[in-house]
């Protein structure tokens, strides 16, 4: 494999054609900085509200924070008001320096899409060019890309109508997580609908997302897609050096073997203590880190008994006396790589508004007042 050429977001060179996507409670600054110190990349913000952002609410604020390592400062916003975004992106940009904005147009989860929001947006074709409008024109010469789903299920499609709006209204890339709604997190990611959209799009690149757990995987979607680059969401959640591994095999270098389970517990106090010091409550981190525990063990041989007992550690000295007693040597089994972490829900019905699809050409913005969740 010959060495692969980066990424161009708009004026932002990407050195490999990598992105981190943004999930909810999982990709905050201590996360995003222990994937960044494996590899380069575009490493991405969790997804907050625009609404909320100008109300000045505390827990966005907080999320929308960056570590002082994050030269690139990349946020994801989610709107369904053309105005709100607007003024979300100018405050972003002219007073807390983003150099990036990505617009998410495809979280599934019902709190987002009953009000309009997320992979519901798209099915209001007007609107949806309205938001970008809005966004890019707030944005100036910060690039904005957009993140959306194949549609709301298989038989409302909409990704290559959206994929084209967004080109026509001035967007510096779309990212295509290659399920629907419906699916969820459930089934397999069609990769040919990424090389669809990639083949309607001509001056703008188009990511790929959706079952890359290996490098390997991000290799194969880009031969058989064309797509310029890849956006990884659960292949890294307890594989943060899968990034490492991406910078290695975009470089035509070996993929370092899987790490033993010494290595993945110095990485789990890594990124326990980067939680501890970023949010300066070592409870509320620990509580915190616990999701992660599991993700990391995956495929490892723990026994159940260890997993629960670090799935309920409460501080640093009970979480390391825990990870003290697992075995360092032990390895982690062929074919384990691919195990799936993080959501695996769904098929599940897609909460719409009353009409929704109905009413496709109705501008007006839906009310997401209080839509404040986040997802991919």
């Amino acid at each position: 494999m010959s060495a692969h050429a980066g990424l161009k977001i708009g004026p932002l060179q990407v050195d490999l054609p990598v992105v981190l996507a943004p999930m909810a409670g999982v990709t905050n600054a201590a996360f995003r900085s222990l994937c960044r110190s494996y590899g380069a990349g575009l490493y991405v913000s969790e997804m907050i509200s625009a609404r909320a952002l100008l109300e000045v609410n505390e827990t966005t604020s907080r999320k929308a924070s960056f570590g002082p390592d994050e030269r690139v400062r990349s946020i994801q916003l989610y709107a369904t008001n053309p105005d709100v975004v607007g003024a979300a992106v100018r405050t972003l940009v002219e007073e807390d320096g983003v150099d990036h904005v990505d617009l998410n147009v495809g979280c599934p989860s019902p709190k987002v899409t009953r009000r309009g929001g997320g992979a519901a947006l798209p099915a209001h074709p007007v609107l949806f060019g309205r938001l970008v409008r809005s966004a890019v024109r707030a944005a100036g010469a910060v690039p904005v890309t957009v993140k959306m789903r194949k549609g709301v299920d298989d038989d409302h499609l909409t990704y290559l109508e959206a994929g084209r709006r967004a080109q026509d209204e001035g967007v510096a890339a779309v990212a295509l997580h290659a399920r629907t709604a419906e699916q969820f997190y459930s089934g397999r990611a069609d990769w040919a609908a990424i090389a669809t959209l990639k083949s309607a799009l001509t001056t703008v690149p188009v990511l790929g997302n959706g079952d890359i757990w290996t490098a390997d995987d991000a290799l194969r979607m880009m031969a058989e897609t064309g797509c310029d680059g890849v956006v990884v969401g659960r292949g890294c959640l307890g594989r943060p050096w899968l990034f490492r591994d991406l910078a290695h095999a975009f470089s035509g270098v070996p993929v370092p073997p899987a790490p033993a389970l010494g290595e993945v517990v110095t990485v789990m106090r890594r990124h326990a203590r980067a939680l501890v010091e970023a949010r300066g409550d070592e409870g509320f981190a620990v509580r915190d880190f616990r999701r992660h525990t599991g993700w990391y063990l995956t495929g490892y041989p723990v026994g159940g008994a260890a997993r629960k007992a670090l799935a309920m550690a409460s501080s640093l000295a009970e979480l390391d006396a825990l990870l003290d007693a697992l075995d360092p040597t032990a390895e982690l089994p062929p074919g384990s790589e691919a195990l799936p972490r993080g959501h695996v829900q769904g098929p599940r019905h897609v909460v719409l508004p009353e009409h929704w699809l109905r009413d496709r050409d109705d501008p007006t913005p839906p009310d997401d007042a209080g839509a404040f969740h986040s997802g991919g």
